[in-house]
């Protein structure tokens, strides 16, 4: 029987980004954990988002493109309940291992992880417009 740990790393596909001898720790675990998990929970992302429109009962599809992204950027910054529930679909993902390298630098990485999303969302705002 295969492991979880076995089981993650397969499903997640391959390391996303360059890593090489001058890449720091964090930088390694953002291109080969944290990138390949948004790019797999990518649709999961943009149906919660999508839902958290439409529960925050804001004129989304009537905003500006600039009103539109600050609202991705300071939904995920300023609503904590959220933005936890979004860490934990991605550290949900991690093996024990990304685990043990995680909560040593939790901080930072967080940083990472969120800026990661919010530029992902960004980057797809126009699906939340056809979605809604």
């Amino acid at each position: 029987m295969e492991t979880r740990d076995q089981f993650l790393n397969e499903y997640r596909g391959e390391i996303l980004g360059t890593i090489n001898s001058q890449s720091s720790a964090d930088e390694f675990f953002q291109n080969q954990t944290l990138r390949p998990i948004l790019k797999l929970q990518n649709d999961l992302f943009l149906d919660v988002f999508k839902n958290y429109i439409t529960k925050s009962k804001t004129d989304f599809t009537n905003f500006s493109i600039e009103k539109k992204l600050q609202f991705i950027e300071n939904s995920i910054q300023r609503d904590i309940k959220f933005r936890n529930a979004l860490k934990g679909m991605v550290i949900g993902l991690f093996t024990m291992d990304e685990y043990s390298r995680y909560i040593q630098n939790s901080s930072s990485l967080n940083k990472r992880m969120m800026s990661m999303l919010i530029e992902r969302l960004k980057n797809q705002v126009q699906l939340f417009e056809l979605q809604l």
